[in-house]
């Protein structure tokens, strides 16, 4: 009789979690063990925050096909070790979101009505309805900036709040928004426009510090913030700042750039804090444990991991023709969304040549993963990439063709009305972009890259490279392409150091399109 797979709990996991995995393995259920001496026993990991999987430990469990997070992140997780190895590495995304959404609607009406400020002032003896008489929510103009799963959550709870909605984020699609009756809106629009902000962003360098000075001074006068997202977002001296001075009337806040927290905005008037308590529900963390279970048990038996976060082993055959192609069409993807901007309904996957006749979804999900990039409050695997564009309103679409005009190989990506195609050259395989806009280009793909379109007169050349020189920043190449003559011509540039935000602005006069990506 063959051996059942065991599995490792490591932490307190919801039982009914524990259940289940003991009702098709032999389960252990042990916090205090030395982890790196017994995982090689087992078939499955499962952990909460508080374990450390390190790339030691993932070498010694030489049975390990499975690690589960019992929750959001992975960063306890050397997820680079575990793809290596070939062991799955799943979480539960899904778990916290009702919990999150609700606890950011509990803030918004405690700011709305100051109900903690007037609690103390009762507590300490203080009878103050007036001072604490507050504002009604309905007929408010509610701003979401992040319409990922747990913004559109707030949205359905604010709506029936009977607030207007409009919310900010260029990469969900515009059926979602209709479908929940939100107006979608620009980010500096939802800013002018907002009584009450909430902010449910994804972290990354374009977002770090997006509620700064400058976008308080974009907002009306009075307006309320909630951050129970990621503390990052908001640089907390500025809205210490407009506290104090009332542009901003108040603020709840759930979420700290260091945590614990003993910063200055404990001191801001008109604040309510709470200790990151937005997933913190018993309902949250069950759900956790029963869906990090359903996972184990997914991979243990063959099945669809959902919520997967790295990409399993395939076949040596495929990998070793789609490898060098992985991380262009990832290039190719950013590239795509990022000139599409606001038009995106559709990615398309075009793989030509050699590559047709191979699996392509590593392509895919790589185009997705690449696109997506720091944009969604979800890890993008190559499981649930197609969910997760569908998710956001956005079809994925793959197509194969044996030949190519110009290339033995080619990868083109289209987001929105935005195409891109790129190639591989040389032994090393440098990444090539061979098309962008409806262009044709010969440029590598670099770190940085500036696109300009614009009117094929002369003297455009010479100005961009005098504000480029006049900003010190140095162009390592460039390519230049016209449909005709005295018509539409595009420029490529690749730079050695990032355009700032005044260079970018100089860049864009007197050009008809301009894209910095870096």
């Amino acid at each position: 009789m063959a051996t059942r797979p065991k599995v490792l709990v490591r932490e307190t996991i919801a039982e009914a979690g524990v259940e289940l995995l003991r009702s098709k393995f032999d389960v252990d259920v042990d916090l205090d063990s030395p982890l790196n001496e017994i995982i090689g026993g087992y078939d499955a990991l499962i952990v909460r925050s508080a374990t450390k999987v390190t790339a030691d430990v993932i070498e010694r469990g030489e049975r390990l096909k499975v690690i589960g997070r019992a929750g959001v992140g992975v960063d306890n997780v050397d997820v680079d070790a575990a793809t290596r190895q070939g062991v799955v590495v799943a979480n539960a995304p899904e778990s916290n979101v009702v919990s999150a959404a609700e606890h950011t609607i509990g803030l918004l009406v405690a700011l709305a009505r100051n109900i903690p400020q007037a609690h103390n002032a009762l507590v300490a003896g203080r009878w103050e309805r007036a001072k604490w008489g507050g504002v009604e929510l309905a007929d408010k103009v509610l701003g979401v900036l992040g319409f990922g799963r747990i913004g559109r959550q707030v949205a359905r709870r604010a709506l029936g709040l009977q607030m207007k909605v409009i919310a900010y984020d260029p990469f969900v699609g515009p059926d979602r928004f209709r479908e929940l009756g939100v107006e979608s809106a620009s980010f500096d629009d939802v800013l002018a426009r907002s009584d009450f902000l909430t902010l449910h962003l994804p972290l990354n360098d374009e977002t770090r510090g997006a509620v700064d000075a400058e976008a308080i001074a974009k907002m009306r006068d009075g307006v309320r913030i909630v951050n129970a997202a990621r503390g990052d977002l908001v640089v907390d001296d500025d809205l210490v700042a407009a506290l104090e001075s009332g542009k901003v009337a108040g603020a709840a806040i759930d979420v700290f750039v260091e945590e614990p927290y003993s910063g200055p905005l404990l001191g801001a008037p008109n604040i309510i804090v709470t200790p990151h308590l937005a997933a913190s529900t018993e309902e949250a963390q069950d759900r956790a444990g029963v869906i990090v279970a359903e996972q184990v048990v997914a991979a243990l038996e063959g099945g669809l991991v959902s919520n997967a976060v790295n990409i399993p082993t395939v076949g040596a055959d495929d990998l070793e023709v789609l490898g060098p192609y992985i991380p262009l069409a990832a290039k190719l993807g950013r590239f795509a969304m990022e000139l599409a901007g606001n038009e995106i309904g559709k990615l398309t996957v075009e793989v030509y040549g050699e590559l047709a006749e191979h699996d392509t979804r590593l392509l895919t999900v790589a185009a997705l993963n690449g696109a997506f990039q720091g944009h969604t409050d979800q890890p993008v695997n190559y499981v649930n990439a197609p969910v997760v564009a569908a998710d956001r309103g956005i079809e994925v679409v793959e197509e194969k063709r044996r030949s190519s005009r110009d290339f033995t190989n080619l990868v083109a990506i289209t987001a929105g009305n935005a195409r891109v195609a790129g190639t591989t050259i040389g032994n090393d395989d440098r990444l090539w972009l061979v098309s962008a806009l409806g262009f044709e280009l010969e440029m590598e793909l670099a770190p940085r890259l500036v696109l300009l379109r614009y009117q094929d007169v002369p003297g455009v050349i010479g100005r961009v490279g005098t504000l480029f020189g006049e900003a010190g920043v140095n162009i390592a190449n460039m390519a230049v392409s016209r449909n005709r003559e005295g018509e539409s011509a595009l420029m490529a540039l690749s730079i050695d150091a990032p355009a700032a935000p005044d260079l970018v602005a100089r860049l864009r006069e007197g050009v008809d399109e301009a894209h910095v990506i870096q």
